[in-house]
């Protein structure tokens, strides 16, 4: 089968597709999946560039979700071919077949073309193991996203305007803040000029954001405190802006507040089976209402995988972009 793998560590350059041995008859409760699309992350950057490698058994080609058809059902799956589904992977994504335990497996939303659900399982996930998993956000609260325009933010300001949350957004520029009010977001803040902690306190009366998601990291985090209500809860879930900040602890406990950090593919496998249960339960039938959709900017070509990682790092990209073997 081809794959979209890597020559070596460094820019997009070094993405090159290749031919690799397919996946084995499935065993125990796994599936094999004719890969439809798979959804470009960052982390595939990252991964890409030598600085996040991937868990121990993965496959070497980056890729950490995709939707499908079954090919192949081990005698424990719940699933038979023909089935259609999404997937979480730990990595391999980027390929025309993908091995996956049924823990991690959805089935894809009928009312979304089998492509375009494959920009859903790594956002969803994210979102709700930390905003409603982790954050405990409730109708009625107020949230920070940043990174509004982006794959995991437009998932997030969806999901949270379907909890009844109150959303304030940042976006680079006043067509992608329009696109981010489009998708739910009560106020968005355009962070090239404004300040997003005056524009959470004008929002607020005041009183600050119940919940800020950042995805950016240290550059945020003097920022981020800042613009907490009284027992907010500061999720971080990236570090595009830097992994090392000072804290100020005792502007964190004047507002009684916590700051919990997390990724999604380092936890075991029970961990992210638990967080697809959730999704399914609880974000299934708000995709099946219309509530959230996937926001796609692209498909992409598989053997046009540089010119992704290129149009990602460009910043250009809203929402998400899939790779079509």
């Amino acid at each position: 089968m081809r794959v979209l793998g890597f020559t070596g560590i460094g820019g997009p350059e070094v993405l090159q597709v290749r031919e690799e041995q397919g996946p084995e008859t499935p065993s125990g409760d796994d599936v094999v999946i004719e890969v439809a699309a798979a959804g470009v992350n960052r982390a595939d950057v990252h991964q890409r560039e030598g600085r996040y490698p991937p868990p121990p058994g993965a496959p070497a080609w980056p890729g950490l979700e995709v939707s499908g058809t079954v090919l192949a059902a081990g005698p424990a799956a719940p699933w038979s071919p023909g089935d259609r589904v999404a997937a979480l992977l730990d990595g391999g994504g980027y390929a025309e077949q993908v091995v996956v335990t049924s823990a991690l497996v959805l089935p894809a939303p009928a009312a979304l073309p089998l492509p375009d659900a494959a920009a859903l399982p790594e956002a969803a996930c994210t979102v709700w193991a930390t905003l409603v998993m982790s954050a405990g956000l409730r109708a009625g609260e107020t949230v920070l996203v940043h990174g509004g325009s982006g794959g995991i933010g437009t998932t997030a300001i969806q999901v949270a305007a379907a909890l009844g949350a109150r959303v304030v957004a940042t976006a680079g520029g006043p067509e992608r803040a329009r696109r981010c009010a489009e998708l739910g977001a009560d106020v968005v803040v355009d962070h090239r000029g404004e300040d997003f902690v005056e524009a959470v306190r004008e929002a607020t009366q005041g009183r600050g954001a119940d919940v800020v998601l950042d995805m950016v990291g240290a550059a945020y985090l003097e920022q981020n405190v800042a613009a907490l209500a009284v027992g907010g809860r500061l999720e971080v879930i990236g570090l595009q802006k830097g992994r090392r900040a000072e804290l100020d602890l005792g502007a964190l406990m004047a507002r009684r507040a916590s700051v919990h950090a997390a990724t999604l593919r380092a936890r075991p496998t029970a961990e992210k089976a638990a967080i697809v249960t959730a999704v399914r339960e609880h974000v299934w039938p708000m995709v099946a209402s219309g509530a959230v959709r996937p926001v796609v900017h692209e498909r992409i070509p598989l053997a046009e995988g540089r010119r992704a990682h290129e149009l990602l790092e460009s910043g250009a990209v809203f929402g998400k972009l899939l790779l079509v073997p």
